[in-house]
């Protein structure tokens, strides 16, 4: 008994022992529900912020702390679904951003095929692209495109010009490429949290033309929690859904050490976006991905590694939860 005491301690020390995300066992994909992925990939953003690839490593090295138990939920779920980090996509081309998606899409190909859940820690935005491209129209979403819950500053459905600094499927383009391809249907898609003062006039045009359900931070702000919620449930029932989580949705006083930061309009606090990210529990979750995690930025108690490691966690309870109930 006092040694099983001693190893839970230790258990909760995130800076003791061999890092794995949430300190799930390392394993190659099998027969696993949830399988946890780094994808340390920043050329997506062009030349710029590129420090981005260095996320998952800082998540690794916190998430110890947020191994819990969920007291809203009232689950523990490490127990009640099998769990495992399978590692990193292997990016041996990392400046090549377009060789890099494809990489991508091939390792999340076999995630999918297998029908394992992924909850991912990036990397910048672009990952979403080459993610989903593996996964949409697979066995884990029954042949299906997937719809997104997709909490950022930002549309990143970008069509003004073919490439953000010679990244073609950069981290501006996917909410439009995934659409032309077929592997997302935006108009069971919601986009919530868009803020900032933006470069054009018309910056949000190309997701009406494609026909997201946007929700500024304005409107949210106006219209309120539980009606933006209750919108998000009707739009995505019955759908495989797949949560997209840019970390700069959060007020930077909550999230300092993001790329693209927005300072300019108050973001989501984190009891905010958790109660957002709650919309969907209960609903058909195929995988999720935290992104734009800038370590080099973050202060010294990495306060944004530990905020992305706590949104890693919700995805992660309410796949549990879901599953437990299978």
């Amino acid at each position: 008994m006092a040694e099983e005491h001693d190893r839970s301690m230790m258990e909760n020390l995130y800076w003791w022992g061999i890092p794995t995300l949430f300190r799930t066992p390392y394993e190659a994909l099998s027969d696993q529900d949830i399988v946890l992925v780094g994808v340390p990939h920043s050329t997506g953003n062009g030349t710029t912020e590129r420090d981005q690839h260095l996320g998952p490593r800082a998540v690794r090295h916190v998430s110890a702390l947020q191994r819990r138990v969920h007291g809203e939920f009232q689950i523990d779920p490490w127990s009640s679904a099998k769990i495992a980090d399978i590692g990193d996509v292997p990016l041996p081309r990392a400046n090549d951003n377009e060789d890099c998606i494809q990489q991508i899409t091939d390792f999340y190909q076999k995630i999918g095929k297998a029908q394992a859940r992924p909850v991912s820690i990036g990397g910048d935005h672009s990952i979403t692209g080459g993610i989903v491209q593996g996964i949409a129209n697979s066995a884990l979403t029954d042949g299906r495109p997937v719809s997104f819950l997709h909490l950022d500053a930002h549309t990143d459905v970008f069509t003004k010009v073919d490439h953000f600094l010679g990244a073609k499927k950069s981290a501006a383009h996917w909410g439009a490429y995934l659409a032309d391809q077929g592997q997302v249907d935006p108009t069971t898609s919601m986009q919530i949290g868009l803020r900032g003062h933006p470069r054009t006039l018309d910056w949000l045009q190309p997701s009406y033309d494609y026909g997201y359900n946007v929700v500024t931070m304005k409107e949210y702000r106006k219209r309120g929690a539980a009606d933006v919620i209750a919108q998000a449930r009707e739009v995505l029932k019955d759908r495989p859904v797949y949560i997209t989580f840019d970390l700069d949705c959060l007020d930077p006083t909550v999230a300092p050490a993001v790329s693209n930061i927005e300072p300019g309009v108050t973001g989501f606090s984190m009891d905010e976006a958790v109660e957002l990210l709650h919309s969907v529990r209960g609903l058909n979750i195929v995988g999720g991905d935290v992104v734009c995690l800038m370590p080099t930025k973050d202060s010294p108690n990495n306060i944004t590694a530990m905020g992305a490691a706590a949104v890693m966690f919700e995805m992660i309870s309410m796949i549990a939860e879901t599953i437990k109930k299978m």
